[in-house]
Formats: C-alpha cells, structure tokens, sequence
C-alpha cells in the first residue's frame, strides 16, 4: 500500500505540473523586438515593422523590398508557428510575393516584443483585427494562411463571418489541441487538462471558402491522422497536399518549389466572392 500511495503521489504531481505548465509546453516566443539588425534576415528579403513604428504595438512585418508595380493578386496574412517569432518566417515573402500576392506575417501578442500574454483567445482576436487591417491597408481578396500552431489561428481567423476571407491555406495542422495533447501524451489525462482547444474542425465548420490542407508525410510532431482527420472533417471546397518524405519542419519552403502555384491557383480557382459574407446591417438614417 505504501509503494502504491507513493506512485500516486508522484503521477498527481506530474499530472500537476503539466496542468501549471500547460503553456510552457505549447507557446516558445523569441520575445526579442524588431531592430535594424534583425529586420535583415541572411538568408532572405528585408523585412519592415508593419504598421511602421517601433514599439509593442506593431502587428507583423512586410518586406521592405516590395516592388512598387507589384500587380497584386491579394493580401496573404501568415500566422506562423509556436517557436520563434514571425521574423523566422521570411520563406512565405519569398514565395508569394513573387506570385502577386502582398504579405503580412503576423505576430502574435507576447512574440517579438508585443505585449500580451500567449493564448488561444488572445491569438484568435488579434489576429482578426490584424487580417482586418491588412484587408484595408493593401485590399483583397484576403487570404489566410497558417503553419501548425499558426493553422489553429488561421481557422479561428476564417471562423469569423464578418471578415471576408476569401480562402485558407493549412500547413501541418491538427484537428483539435485536446486530442493532438492526449495522443502525445497518453500517460496522462491531456484532454481534460489542457486549456486552450484550437479546435480546427470545429472553427472551420461554417467557413464557405476553400481549405487547401499541406501535410508532412513524416511529422513527427503532429501524427498524420490528425491532419488526415481535419481534412476528412471539411465540408466546404477542399484539397490536400502531402510532402513525400517530410517532417514537420523539412517541408519544402524553396520559393521556386511547384506546390506554392499549385496551392494558390486553386485557391483563386475556388475562392468565396466577399458579397457571400455577412455584412454589417445599415445604419437608419436620423429623423
């Protein structure tokens, strides 16, 4: 009896301390803010604070080398994943300015020296005044894409009727938080621990737009059925990628790779007109 109180002591306090730690476990930001020096990638174009100031309450970044004829196919917005901070994230302006499109790399609250405290509502409202403002600063169609964590964002982003996006790229995503937590940690009770839900399916239920859906064949983080999941959940236009050999962070990101046409042609292809989006109802005019 005594070996077995010892044992449940000791899981309780594991079981404890991965429900105090929860966020430590989910959330990696690089807190450093934006500077001169880190605004120039080796490897990649020189990105800019955006809107330009340098303090907490920027939103993401564009590349400071955006051509001025750029014949815009759209505004892409990228919510990236949970380490690091949206600087890392340069590939994505390679890729897709080349193709027309203008890009905002978003940052989260508590990332890149934001304020903010990391977290699943925080993400998700801030990341639809930041798609918003995109949409009024550069015009549309909008275009929401996401990576991992990023892809939780970007379908809570799309879940919201009032913004016209006009379509949704996921790269390695989940179903949903709580059964990803208990697949990777079996040994405790994940599901009912964890806090925030990210619930994919869920979120992108009643979006009318198209979901293009980009799986590592090889991930090693995120088990394939869990894309596989999310994808077979999917009601509205849809159409999956897989990358053949791929782990979750050895995608191929070269800006010349075929897959970047291939999924923003179909998602122009598909794209939801902005009229099929709710609207605000008119304001009476005054006696």
């Amino acid at each position: 009896m005594r070996i077995l109180l010892i044992l449940f002591t000791g899981y309780f306090l594991v079981v404890l301390l991965a429900a105090l730690a929860q966020r430590h476990m989910l959330y990696f930001p690089d807190t450093t803010p934006p500077s001169s020096d880190n605004l120039r990638p080796i490897n990649g174009p020189a990105l800019e604070v955006w809107p330009k100031i340098y303090d907490p309450s920027y939103r993401g970044y564009i590349s400071a080398e955006s051509p001025a004829d750029l014949q815009s196919r759209g505004t892409v917005v990228v919510f990236h994943g949970n380490a690091g901070s949206a600087r890392d994230r340069h590939h994505y302006i390679s890729a897709l300015e080349k193709r027309g499109y203008r890009v905002v790399l978003a940052e989260y609250p508590g990332y890149g020296g934001r304020d903010g405290i990391p977290g699943e509502a925080t993400f998700i409202s801030d990341g639809i005044e930041t798609a918003r403002l995109a949409l009024e600063a550069f015009g549309g169609p909008l275009w929401i894409w996401g990576e991992s964590l990023g892809a939780g964002v970007a379908a809570g982003v799309a879940a919201d009727k009032a913004l016209p996006v006009a379509g949704v790229a996921l790269i390695t995503p989940w179903d949903n938080l709580p059964d990803l937590a208990q697949a990777l940690y079996w040994y405790l009770p994940a599901r009912w621990l964890i806090r925030d839900q990210y619930d994919n399916r869920a979120n992108l239920k009643g979006y009318p737009g198209p979901v293009a859906v980009l799986i590592a064949e090889r991930d090693e983080i995120i088990p394939l059925n869990h894309a596989r999941r999310l994808y077979d959940a999917l009601t509205a236009p849809k159409r999956q990628w897989i990358f053949p050999g791929a782990g979750h962070n050895s995608w191929p990101i070269d800006s010349s790779a075929s897959w970047w046409d291939e999924v923003s042609n179909w998602l122009e292809e598909k794209r939801v007109p902005s009229a099929s989006f709710k609207k605000d109802p008119p304001t009476a005019s005054p006696p």
